[in-house]
């Protein structure tokens, strides 16, 4: 009997706005690259088209601008940041 295996998804793990404030923290140590990538497992964790909405973006937009590859600028950042319930600081 082969066994089946699927691949580990972070953002079915990321449950509650404290999960995903850890998880970015965690994330924001790493390079810009690695934290955009967080930035999308944590949307697709709360779900695109709710964080897009509370962003004020289009549901396109947030997946075009948080893909691999994908250079948001710093404004779309701030807002998915934000609508992920977190705040950007420098400490």
């Amino acid at each position: 009997m082969a066994l089946k295996t699927k691949l580990f998804d972070v953002a079915e793990h990321l449950e509650t706005e404290e999960d995903i404030k850890i998880f970015l923290q965690d994330a924001a140590k790493g390079t810009p690259e690695e934290f955009i990538h967080a930035l999308n497992t944590a949307a697709r964790a709360m779900g695109m088209t709710e964080v897009a909405k509370k962003a004020g973006v289009t549901r396109a937009s947030l997946y075009k601008s948080l893909a691999d590859g994908g250079k948001p600028q710093f404004t779309t950042v701030s807002k998915v940041i934000k609508a992920l319930g977190c705040k950007l600081a420098v400490a």
